[in-house]
């Protein structure tokens, strides 16, 4: 339950950076003509940032993150990259450009080795690939030491380990990360936050959509959350966990031990 209109939070404001990586303004998109699923949203990144986007199901998230990597069509609105509009471009497009997304699903090649699965993710730039698998290999060992291992075999944990490696190998300055502890044991969770927050240190920024809402809260700089393909509050990480209204609304419902 998210309670009635009247009673949500009103959004907090959103300061924006001049310098921006990532500003999605007033996006309106859906996947079929006339039916909207993000009526409005707004968002920013800025260089370095993890910023987390929470809500109840329903509420837009991943549909948010896939309007911003091209995969749904954006009917108004606008997505910028450091001041360039990209709100058009095709996902192959924004992995030139350094745009890294990890689905939620479907997100490794099962039948293929763990070392060509991360040359997949380097197509546009082959000669690379020993230096990046290097660097990919230092953030998650267990591919490095399974690099000729199908990636069917492993375990849910160890392919989204994986399908993030893969999005890395084009060095990407922003990973767009779609529900990535979705489905895994509470220890294999644990060790997906962490590589996630040890990929930001590295200098990477990372907007990642949650439903373990407390533990993302917990590890993100600021978050947002979605109600309704709208944003009905924003803040830091901290202050949302914090704030009474959020966790009466959301946390009771979303968060998880």
């Amino acid at each position: 339950m998210t309670g009635n209109e009247e009673d949500r939070p009103a959004p907090a404001p959103d300061p924006l950076p001049g310098s921006a990586l990532v500003q999605a303004s007033a996006l309106v998109a859906g996947y079929f003509p006339g039916v909207d699923i993000l009526n409005g949203t707004d968002l920013h990144c800025g260089e370095g940032e993890l910023v987390g986007i929470i809500g109840p199901n329903g509420a837009g998230k991943s549909t948010l993150l896939k309007a911003l990597f091209g995969l749904v069509p954006v009917r108004s609105g606008s997505v910028r990259l450091r001041g360039e509009d990209i709100t058009r471009l095709k996902p192959n497009q924004l992995v030139a450009r350094g745009v890294g997304f990890v689905p939620q699903t479907n997100n490794v090649f099962p039948s293929l080795t763990v070392e060509e699965n991360l040359e997949m993710g380097l197509y546009l730039a082959p000669r690379r690939f020993a230096e990046r698998f290097e660097v990919v290999a230092s953030l998650f060992p267990a591919l490095g030491s399974r690099r000729g291992q199908r990636a069917g075999s492993l375990s849910g944990g160890e392919r989204q380990m994986v399908a993030m490696g893969r999005a890395l190998m084009m060095e990407p300055s922003v990973l767009l990360l779609d529900e990535p502890s979705a489905g895994l044991s509470p220890a294999l969770q644990d060790e997906v936050f962490l590589r996630t927050k040890e990929i930001n240190k590295t200098g990477v920024s990372v907007i990642m959509v949650e439903q373990n809402a407390r533990r993302c809260l917990q590890i993100c700089d600021r978050g947002y959350v979605l109600d309704q393909g709208r944003n009905a509050h924003t803040g830091s990480g901290r202050d949302l966990a914090r704030d009474p209204k959020v966790v009466e609304l959301y946390l009771g419902t979303l968060a998880t031990a």
